[in-house]
Formats: structure tokens, sequence, C-alpha cells
């Protein structure tokens, strides 16, 4: 299944949403353009092996490499996702705090994913674990919204409208799925679906406290914009 657009109607312009998908896009091309990509990726993507606990130093590439990607295709859908589900997220976290559960969903996805394959050499990079976040996030708020979704039919493709409780819980049950399926050949690379899992379940939780503490403040007469 492949989001198209979602059903809702933002009244704010989603300003950190856009930023993060210029940001993402200026990082990538500086990666396509750069004399020593290899050097590049070595530098600013997560490589588990190069993590040492007590140089905080060796921390900053789990929110360097949230800004990589490895390819057209990876750039595109987790940007796509982004668009998508982002604005929504935003306008109900509020700018500042939107960015904070983006890039702080990102981290716990890498620290997850880097649990799995502490002395791996491959670099981990990629926007999906933060963006795993805002769909986290989504689920809070707005599980019953419709989602046009392309869906393959035998040998054509269509469109349908899904619910995006069942698009985001199925999505989140074929990546802890895929994860768990993963854990023998993590260390050979390919998809981190556990910085997907975490993240997540990063932004779900978010949410849930966001939504408590704005429950509580509307309660006690407290305006929250």
């Amino acid at each position: 299944m492949f989001p198209i657009h979602d059903s809702h109607t933002t009244y704010r312009f989603p300003i950190f949403t856009i930023a993060l998908i210029i940001v993402n896009v200026l990082v990538f091309f500086l990666e396509l353009t750069t004399p020593e990509t290899d050097a590049f990726i070595e530098d600013y993507a997560l490589v588990p092996s190069k993590v040492d606990i007590e140089n905080y130093f060796t921390w900053l590439p789990f929110l360097t490499s949230q800004f990589l990607h490895a390819g057209f295709l990876h750039i595109i859908s987790n940007m796509w996702f982004l668009k998508i589900f982002g604005d929504n997220v935003e306008e109900k976290f509020g700018h500042f705090f939107f960015l904070f559960a983006y890039l702080f969903s990102g981290v716990v996805g890498g620290v997850l994913q880097y649990l799995f394959v502490p002395n791996s050499s491959i670099p981990m990079l990629g926007a999906s674990g933060a963006v795993a976040g805002v769909l986290g996030a989504y689920l809070v708020y707005f599980p019953h919204h419709k989602i046009k979704t392309l869906v393959p039919l035998g040998f054509y493709w269509t469109t349908i409208n899904v619910s995006a409780y069942f698009m985001l819980v199925y999505w989140f049950v074929t990546q802890l799925f895929s994860g768990i399926g993963s854990v023998t050949t993590a260390q050979m690379g390919g998809v981190a679906f556990w910085a997907h899992v975490g993240g997540f379940a990063s932004g779900y939780i978010i949410a849930k406290i966001f939504q408590i503490f704005t429950s509580t403040k509307a309660e006690e007469g407290e305006i929250i914009d």
C-alpha cells in the first residue's frame, strides 16, 4: 500500500515539515556531488562499531544520519510519507515541539537499531526512524482519517480509501515482524526495521503524553495554542 494523500485539511502552514524536506533534499544533493561520497557517509552516517559510549562526539551520528539517504527511492519514499502525515502532526503539536518529536524519534530509532548490531561496520542512514515517529503520532490523533491509497490488484493498480488506523497499524506490524525476522542477518545490512519500530513507538508515546498534558491543561482552564 502506498498513500497518496489524507482526508484532513490543515490550517497552519507546516513550516518545519517543509523545512525538513528541503534540508533532506539538500543534504542528499551534497551526497551525490561531493568528491568523496564514501568518506561523507562514513563521517555523518551511524556506524555502530564507531560508537563509544564514553565519547559524546561519537553520538552525533544518531542525529546526522537522519539526513542521509541511500538512493533516490529511499529519500523519495521518506519525504513523501513526511509530506502526507507531517503537516497534520505539526499542526497538532505546534512547530517547535513537532521538530523535537521528529528528531527525538529518529534518535530513538537509531539507538534501538544500534542495540541489535553494536559491532557492525555498515553505515546506517535515513530519515525512516524520524518519519516513523510522525506516523506513530498521527495514529494517536487521527486514527479515523481516510487515506487515499494506491494498492495492487492483480496485474493492475487501483486507489482505495482506508482508515489511517488500518494503514498505520498494518505498517507497524509488518516492520515489527520484519525486524524479528532480520535479527540473525542484521549484521549484513539491509533495511533498519528496528529503527522504524523504535521511531514509531517513540512518536506514539510522545503523542500520548502530549495528549494527556494538553487535556489536563484544558481542564484547568488554560488555553493551549
